[in-house]
């Protein structure tokens, strides 16, 4: 069914964007979304923090700047209640350091606990930073390493070395609003935060969403450690597997699995002319190139 017609809409679902962006005036546009999962580490503190993190990113994909959230809560009727509140603990420390105020949120009973919340923000409506918008001759730049579903699958198989569970649990405790705000001193063009769909599920996303090809050059991209030895060793999650088979058909050249590894609190993809990302690579050392925008071709991603 398509959406309601309101030209306030500035971002709907139709671009597979991060967060939908609605405009209240000349000046100020909402920017909307919302997030939640199962756990992904043993420490509920932890857990709720990531969850925290990971909603958060979206508006920070957008451009945008939080200013309130509602959490959501699905937790077992006989479940821990200091676990409980330790999620919920971990939750609000992120929101903290976001200066973004947890306003209340909604909980029912289930036996398997997810938790996350929905996180509004603001952003003006000519400098929203959508998915859309990449142009041809564009560097691409991406501000995290990747490898959070693989390591996450080594640690439930208990194979996982603790130094790179500790680099694994950093990375999705990293906000994204220092490379937001260093991004937007720039001329960018597209932005998206890489997920669940992985490193090339994103891209196609970009790529579909701009009318372009995006070539990745899959050597660049950087991987937290312990990542590429526990793919070797088959620790695969399910929802890599989900994302190669419905995204390899749009991608030319092969690709190995960690780049279709589901990220939690994953980093920002970032196009921007060369001038711009030569600037920007000094302003936000973290942000790395691993590709750039051409011209639409018979794939979506292309890999050199």
């Amino acid at each position: 069914m398509p959406r309601l017609e309101d030209p306030n809409v500035l971002v709907g679902f139709e671009t597979s964007d991060d967060a939908g962006v609605y405009k209240l005036s000349p000046e100020c546009a909402l920017v909307q979304t919302v997030d939640f999962f199962t756990p992904i580490v043993d420490d509920p503190f932890t857990f709720g923090a990531i969850a925290a993190v990971n909603a958060l990113s979206d508006v920070y994909a957008m451009g945008g700047r939080p200013i309130t959230a509602l959490s959501i809560l699905c937790y077992p009727g006989d479940g821990d209640l200091d676990d409980l509140e330790q999620i919920l603990k971990g939750g609000i420390s992120k929101m903290h350091e976001a200066r973004c105020p947890v306003l209340g949120g909604h909980s029912v009973k289930d036996d398997e606990i997810k938790f996350g919340y929905a996180v509004t923000g603001t952003v003006h409506p000519d400098r929203v930073r959508a998915n859309a918008g990449a142009r041809v001759g564009d560097v691409m730049l991406y501000t995290k390493p990747i490898g959070t579903g693989v390591i996450g699958t080594a640690l439930k198989r208990g194979i996982a070395d603790p130094a790179h569970v500790e680099a694994m649990t950093a990375s999705m405790l990293e906000l994204n609003r220092e490379a937001c705000e260093a991004m937007l001193e720039f001329d960018v063009h597209g932005c998206t935060d890489i997920t669940g769909f992985g490193l090339l599920g994103h891209t196609r996303e970009m790529a579909a969403a701009s009318g372009v090809s995006i070539e990745i050059e899959a050597s660049r991209v950087q991987y937290l450690p312990g990542a590429v030895e526990y793919a070797a060793q088959g620790a695969i999650p399910g929802g890599l597997l989900a994302n190669r088979d419905f995204v390899s058909c749009a991608v030319e050249g092969e690709a190995g699995d960690l780049l279709y590894d589901p990220q939690t609190a994953g980093g920002l993809l970032i196009t921007m002319p060369e001038a711009d990302a030569v600037a920007f690579e000094r302003r936000y050392p973290k942000a790395y190139r691993i590709g750039r925008v051409v011209a639409k071709g018979s794939k979506p991603v292309i890999l050199i």
